[in-house]
């Protein structure tokens, strides 16, 4: 079960990577997240792990398995049965504009039947996360006095 969103957002690519890889200050922007704690220490890298708290939710571990800095991250839930991957891809259009794609794809045989009867809530989060982003990133923008 694959579930996509995306936003495109007026402000730099460098603004919006810092922005959404600053992962333990999603709280701050998004409503979809209740909680994230990084049990390795922070940053985004390959093999770390976040504890993520979401509304509605129980506490779930996620690890970074890929990461290309400045452009995309990737980290996976693994549940008995189940497997979901969260992608984070952040393109620049041009100086001054990003688009942001995310992607969660819910794999296995119980992932599968979670993804179908939890899409409208995904999507939600989703868009929450998508419009919080944007209007973080385009704050921080226009205080850089970058904006015109």
């Amino acid at each position: 079960m694959i579930t996509n969103a995306g936003i495109d957002i007026d402000a730099p690519a460098a603004v919006v990577w810092d922005v959404f890889s600053d992962v333990e200050r999603w709280g701050e922007w998004t409503e979809s997240v209740t909680s994230l704690t990084a049990l390795d220490g922070p940053g985004i890298a390959v093999g770390k792990r976040f504890e993520i708290k979401q509304p509605r939710m129980p506490k779930l571990v996620w690890e970074v398995t890929e990461v290309t800095p400045g452009r995309s991250w990737t980290w996976v839930q693994r549940s008995p049965g189940g497997l979901t991957l969260a992608s984070h891809d952040v393109t620049a259009i041009s100086d001054r504009r990003t688009r942001v794609q995310q992607q969660i794809d819910q794999r296995g045989p119980v992932g599968f039947l979670v993804g179908l009867a939890m899409r409208g809530m995904t999507r939600r989060y989703l868009d929450m996360e998508a419009v919080g982003l944007k209007t973080r990133s385009e704050h921080l923008h226009h205080l850089d006095g970058s904006a015109s």
